[in-house]
């Protein structure tokens, strides 16, 4: 999920639900004090759970889809990074396109899902709307290691 995020400069990565922090604190390793690291929950309880065990990291409680408001009510321009742990059934609408959409025109986007929903019809169509909105999509190789199995969806608005 993070090896695309840069180890230099200042970034301003996106989480998207967060939940427990499975990502956060990895990011927030890897960013080492560097740039800015915005996390977006749903869940207010899940909120206030993240921000006392991340202060480090400025914890939101809306919806992804305001992800662009949530930018500029900070004074930022676009996203350099934005990591989504959400489930398909998440995405309504023209979510990927919003994400795409408040990115800056360097910035990746990493889609967590697991192997077995590869094949389903929401996760079809979420592929192709990733293909749509973005100009580079590569598929890691599934992690077996992880339970269950899981891949990543890297996208980038800029060809790598």
């Amino acid at each position: 999920m993070l090896t695309a995020l840069p180890e230099g400069g200042d970034p301003v990565v996106v989480e998207l639900g967060p939940g427990t922090g499975a990502f956060t604190e990895p990011i927030q390793r890897r960013l080492d004090g560097r740039g800015r690291h915005i996390a977006i929950e749903l869940n207010p309880t899940m909120s206030e759970h993240l921000a006392r065990r991340c202060p480090n990291v400025e914890v939101v409680t809306d919806v992804a889809d305001n992800l662009p408001a949530v930018l500029a009510d900070r004074g930022l321009s676009g996203a350099d990074y934005v990591v989504s742990g959400l489930p398909w059934s998440a995405f309504t609408g023209s979510l990927i396109d919003t994400i795409a959409g408040a990115m800056s025109p360097a910035g990746i986007y990493t889609q967590f899902t697991y192997t077995w929903t590869r094949w389903a019809p929401p996760a079809k169509r979420q592929l192709h709307e990733l293909r749509e909105a973005f100009d580079d999509v590569a598929i890691t190789p599934t992690v077996w290691r992880n339970l269950p199995p899981a891949f990543v969806y890297v996208s980038r608005l800029a060809p790598a």
